[in-house]
């Protein structure tokens, strides 16, 4: 059984989107975890999260390092969409905490802002047609009901993280 799928300008535009902001946190998350990109690895990872006010720095460093690593990669290929969103929904929601006082970058949390609305607007469309999920079984018709779940996923985990931050 052959099944045709109609891509539309939507699922293109889904793509540009995902592709743009899925790098841009891959590549953050991998200066994070590797020191790609001169950054500053896992060590230097852990002094910033202890700096920031968060306890055991290491293990935090490591969950913010793989969000937005396989955050990214997820938004990349399309795969898992709503938690790769959630991922990166949750760690910007902890960035723009931790850079709270001005709004306009480059001090500011105009930066976090975006891709926070980015990653917001990819979990309540999904993923579109140039995607993984749809050979993904339950992603493959999309759900609002998907993207406000990850939503609320990332707003209690981030929530919870910055009850426990000092």
């Amino acid at each position: 059984m052959t099944t045709t799928t109609t891509t539309t300008p939507t699922d293109a535009g889904l793509l540009v989107l995902r592709l743009g902001v899925g790098a841009t946190m891959a590549a953050h998350g991998t200066q994070k975890l590797f020191g790609w990109f001169d950054g500053a690895g896992l060590s230097g990872t852990e002094k910033f999260v202890a700096a920031s006010g968060y306890p055991m720095a290491e293990s935090f460093a490591v969950v913010l390092a793989l969000s937005e690593t396989l955050g990214g990669v997820g938004l990349i290929l399309g795969l898992f969409t709503p938690l790769a969103a959630a991922a990166i929904l949750g760690t910007m929601l902890n960035a723009m905490s931790v850079k709270w006082g001005s709004f306009f970058a480059p001090k500011g949390v105009e930066y976090e802002v975006i891709l926070a609305v980015a990653a917001t607007s990819l979990a309540l469309t999904g993923a579109g047609g140039f995607a993984l999920d749809r050979f993904v079984p339950g992603l493959r018709n999309y759900k609002l009901s998907y993207g406000l779940a990850a939503i609320a996923l990332a707003l209690i985990t981030a929530g919870i993280v910055l009850l426990i931050r000092n």
